[in-house]
């Protein structure tokens, strides 16, 4: 059983190798754009202010990660790791459980690209339609949150096949 941290820019290509993946160990995965959207259109049916979503779909996310690993079942958190605390939650429940903790970055340092995939992608209300600039691209390129010790795995999007499973099945 593992827990795999996904992380990477909106549109690298973390929801494409979420799939991948789980096709092939029979991982559950828990979409973050998923959560978001349905808490968007929820909240705005109710009135409340939509600033305050992101957050509580955090905090659904990582009870539905508690709740699947405690059912022995392997997990994939197809989500942005931009925040502190983050990858500890992740460590902390794979403890917790005894899964194996795994952290892939999707990694796409090319602004055009990532752009061109976010205007061909099939858009759910959370997700961005274009990368605004390139100051914040940078900044948040250099802000993900990696585990301190420990191996994790961040190739290019054209890379991952093979050598991701690899890295997935070693215990």
């Amino acid at each position: 059983m593992f827990f795999l941290q996904m992380s990477g820019f909106p549109g690298s290509g973390k929801s494409t190798l979420s799939k991948y993946i789980a096709k092939l160990t029979g991982a559950v995965i828990v979409d973050h754009d998923v959560v978001k959207s349905a808490l968007l259109k929820s909240l705005k049916a109710k009135g409340v202010e939509p600033t305050v979503v992101g957050g509580i779909s955090y905090d659904i996310e990582w009870e539905l990660i508690d709740f699947l690993l405690e059912q022995e079942h392997s997990v994939i958190l197809d989500s942005p790791c931009l925040y502190e605390g983050m990858v500890k939650k992740g460590i902390d429940l794979c403890q917790k459980h005894v899964a194996t903790y795994k952290y892939i970055e999707c990694y796409l340092n090319n602004i055009e690209g990532i752009n061109r995939r976010l205007q061909t992608r099939e858009r759910k209300i959370s997700q961005i339609t274009q990368v605004e600039s390139e100051v914040a691209f940078k900044k948040c390129l250099a802000g993900s949150k990696r585990p301190l010790h420990g191996e994790y795995l961040g190739e290019p999007l054209e890379k991952y096949g093979k050598k991701v499973m690899d890295y997935i099945m070693d215990r």
